[in-house]
């Protein structure tokens, strides 16, 4: 036996965070602080089932990135299209669905378990499906060795009923990873990105098709394979232009994550634009060195550190840069960063050379996911209201933990 989620015990209460913040502008909250807009949210989710609708896929929608409800309702209906399919990198995010009513209510019906199965998650994974399957839902696995499938049988036969588990069959993409698609700098680059994932998991399909050729029990097999594949920067490619015209062993699949909230990461692909990025973190200056950066230039410190920013780099330099200033977060430490000043340059933003103790700034951070996963709760605007991008109008609680 093994553990389980402890879903009971996650009682951070979101009706008091609403009651605290709802309504409060911006510039009085503590920092540091994570802002989602939601309408970028939204715009991005639109264009994303767009993107696979033109695509000629069904979507699969990772929710590793912000982790809550309110994000994933966003994430599977828009006005272009529905899906009911998700993917969660971690149990609590499992059930945090399932809490969140998105399972009762129809929301999601079809889950997969986003990491390949270990033997510690297969009770837990057990009662998931169990409850799943109450409302005609349907838990999927990964697997990327033979001794997963031995496990798992072994597992099974020690069950007083035994069941067949829904399986993806993880493939290499030659990287050691199911791909590389964050390299790319164009839509180009990506589109070829996109079109090898799917040449790969559609040459693993048809062996797979020749082995079933051979067993006597062919009825087993009923349903096509499903050839998923995608990253946000290979989904952003996605488009009529570059539909697959060759035959497959199957049905493709599209799946992705960042995409909702975005970062310097994906702005680097050029597959974005800077408007497009729904996340940023207030900071405050809390000091500042003047001529104490390269060239002579000023630096200062902000109370945004690694834990509210994460340490994850890119081929854009620093760890962040401050919207409309033309200074960056260069180095970080765990609880504060320190901004290097930088010549302005209008054409990326970058205008005012400015900044003095108690200012508050804008940082648009290298990789969103790792950002989100440094603070207990984001604090939500949406630039489509009147005066909604300035004021809080919702407080939306990530799932937290393993």
């Amino acid at each position: 036996m093994q553990t389980i989620t402890p879903r009971h015990l996650f009682t951070l209460d979101k009706d008091a965070l609403v009651m605290e913040f709802v309504g409060k502008p911006l510039d009085v909250l503590r920092t540091p602080a994570l802002i989602i807009d939601r309408s970028a949210f939204k715009d991005n989710c639109t264009k994303m089932h767009q993107n696979a609708k033109e695509w000629g896929a069904s979507f699969r929608a990772h929710l590793k990135t912000h982790k809550t409800a309110e994000g994933t309702r966003l994430q599977l209906v828009s006005g272009v299209d529905k899906t009911c399919a998700v993917i969660v990198s971690t149990m609590v995010e499992a059930w945090g669905v399932v809490r969140g009513g998105l399972i009762a209510d129809g929301t999601i019906n079809d889950l997969l378990y986003g990491l390949p199965v270990g033997p510690n998650k297969l009770d837990d994974l057990s009662v998931l499906q169990e409850e799943m399957a109450n409302y005609g839902g349907t838990v999927r696995i990964i697997v990327d060795n033979i001794e997963q499938v031995k496990l798992l049988e072994e597992y099974e036969r020690r069950r007083e009923k035994p069941k067949t588990w829904s399986t993806f069959i993880k493939m290499d993409g030659g990287q050691n990873h199911a791909g590389d698609s964050y390299g790319s700098t164009s839509l180009e680059q990506a589109v070829s990105f996109l079109t090898g994932e799917v040449g790969l998991v559609n040459d693993a399909a048809l062996v797979a098709l020749e082995v079933l050729e051979e067993f006597r029990d062919k009825q087993r097999h009923t349903q096509p394979f499903v050839l998923s594949v995608g990253s946000t920067p290979t989904a952003l490619s996605a488009s009529a232009k570059a539909r697959i015209t060759s035959q497959l062993c199957g049905v493709l699949e599209l799946h992705a994550g960042n995409y909702p909230m975005l970062d310097l990461q994906q702005l680097h692909t050029t597959l974005i634009d800077r408007p497009r990025i729904a996340q940023r973190v207030v900071a405050t200056v809390v000091s500042y060195y003047p001529g104490r950066g390269k060239d002579g230039l000023d630096e200062a410190m902000c109370d945004a550190g690694a834990i509210a920013m994460s340490k994850d780099t890119g081929r854009i330099p620093g760890f962040g840069e401050v919207v409309g200033k033309a200074w960056r977060l260069g180095r970080i430490s765990q609880e504060h960063g320190t901004l290097e000043q930088l010549p302005p340059d209008p054409s990326v933003g970058r205008t005012d050379p400015t900044l003095k103790i108690g200012d508050r700034i804008e940082i648009i951070g290298q990789h969103a996911c790792l950002i989100a996963a440094g603070h207990p709760w984001y604090y939500v605007v949406d630039s489509s209201m009147e005066g909604g991008a300035d004021e809080v109008v919702d407080i939306w609680v990530p799932w937290k933990g393993w």
